[in-house]
C-alpha cells in the first residue's frame, strides 16, 4: 500500500529544498564565496540524502502502481539522483552555472508532476 499523504509531505518538502538550493546557489555565484564543507554542506546534503531516498522509494512504487500520465520510474530515479548532486554543487562557486540550473529545473519539474498527479 503506497501512502499518497506520505509521497506528497516528501515532495513538498523536496520541492522547498530544491527552491532553496537554486537560491544558494545564486547567492554563491554572486559572491564568488563557496561555503564550508563540514559545517553548511555535508549537514545539508545528508539531509537531503535521507529524504530523498524514501521519496525515491515511494514514488518509484507509486508511479508502477498507479502510472501516472507523463511519468515514468526513470524519470524518478533520474530526479532523485540530480537532487543529490545540486544538494552538494549549489555551494561551491566553481559549479557550472548552466549544468546546475538544467539539473535543478529538472528535478523541479518532476517534483511538481508528482504533486500535481497526486
Amino acid at each position: 500500500m503506497i501512502n499518497s499523504q506520505r509521497l506528497r509531505e516528501l515532495t513538498e518538502e523536496l520541492h522547498a529544498c530544491a527552491d532553496y538550493l537554486v537560491d544558494v546557489f545564486q547567492k554563491v555565484k554572486a559572491s564568488q564565496e563557496s561555503k564550508d564543507f563540514y559545517e553548511v554542506v555535508r549537514p545539508y546534503a545528508n539531509k537531503v540524502a535521507e529524504l530523498n531516498a524514501e521519496w525515491k522509494e515511494i514514488a518509484e512504487l507509486w508511479v508502477k502502481t498507479e502510472k501516472p500520465l507523463y511519468l515514468h520510474p526513470s524519470q524518478i530515479s533520474t530526479a532523485s539522483d540530480h537532487l543529490e548532486v545540486i544538494s552538494i554543487q549549489a555551494f561551491y562557486k566553481e559549479t557550472s552555472r548552466k549544468r546546475f540550473m538544467d539539473s535543478a529545473k529538472s528535478v523541479q519539474f518532476i517534483l511538481q508532476t508528482v504533486l500535481d498527479r497526486l
